[in-house]
């Protein structure tokens, strides 16, 4: 018998929450990665009790046992991009940052998860606060939409929100404008030296759940086969308007974006 010829594609190594609903979190990072031509590397941080509506419950997983299982991959297998999505506790921040020393040049995209859409808390304050002072100083870019933006910005609009993020420390902003009104979603990039820019996407009804974790997700992807942050942003936009467009019905409340649109059902 033959043996077929392998083939490597860009990997990303993801930190994120289960979403019992499919929605989003780690099954939406791994359908977006994949979506757009990477290898999903998934590590799950928490556990949560969530449907379309809401998340009610979480628990944290054990930090040793996610260092043991960053250790383990290490060892055996290379990674492009790195993103993160609800953390579960601090101590996990430590634990990948710990792990991502020797790693220096590989793009940490974060998505600073805190609450659901309906309002259910995925962060305490503890996490907040070491996402604040240790993980957003290595992230390539961070993800906030506008309500997290403001919270973790301290400030009542985006751009001193974004100002004060980057004031300490952080690299870049992308805030998303998936939670805003009128005709289009503005997403702007604020970098630390000054320099911004904009996209503006055609908005397809009201929310939709999942949408963060799906664009983040497929900026991670974008990076790890060498797009420029803009290029991977401008990418990962595409899908995620796609998604929505073509969106399904999984509850009774918010659509999920159909991530898999791109490719043709096997």
């Amino acid at each position: 018998m033959q043996t077929p010829e392998l083939t490597a594609q860009p990997q990303v190594l993801v930190l994120s929450g289960l979403d019992p609903s499919g929605g989003a979190g780690i099954q939406a990072d791994i359908q977006a990665i994949t979506a757009l031509g990477c290898h999903p590397l998934p590590v799950i941080t928490c556990l949560t009790v969530q449907d379309t509506r809401n998340v009610y419950n979480s628990a944290a997983v054990d930090p040793a046992l996610i260092a043991e299982q960053l250790a383990c991959l290490a060892k055996d297998t290379p990674f492009h991009a790195v993103k993160t999505g609800a953390l579960g506790s601090a101590e996990v921040i430590d634990v990948l940052l710990e792990f991502l020393q020797p790693f220096p040049d590989v793009p940490l995209i974060v998505d600073p998860v805190i609450k659901a859409a309906g309002g259910g808390d995925l962060a305490d304050q503890a996490l907040i606060e070491r996402m604040q002072s240790a993980l957003f100083r290595r992230a390539e870019v961070i993800t906030p939409n506008g309500i997290e933006l403001c919270q973790l910005g301290h400030a009542d609009y985006a751009v001193d929100a974004a100002t004060h993020l980057l004031q300490n420390g952080c690299r870049a902003v992308l805030a998303t404008g998936g939670h805003g009104t009128g005709p289009d979603i503005i997403n702007h990039l604020y970098l630390q030296d000054g320099h911004e820019q904009h996209w503006h996407i055609p908005r397809h009804g009201g929310e939709y759940h999942g949408t963060g974790c799906t664009l983040a997700a497929a900026i991670a992807a974008g990076r790890a086969r060498g797009l420029p942050l803009p290029e991977a942003i401008a990418a990962a936009q595409d899908l995620v308007s796609g998604a929505i467009q073509q969106a399904l019905r999984v509850g009774q409340g918010q659509p999920v974006p159909n991530r898999g649109w791109t490719r043709s059902p096997s």
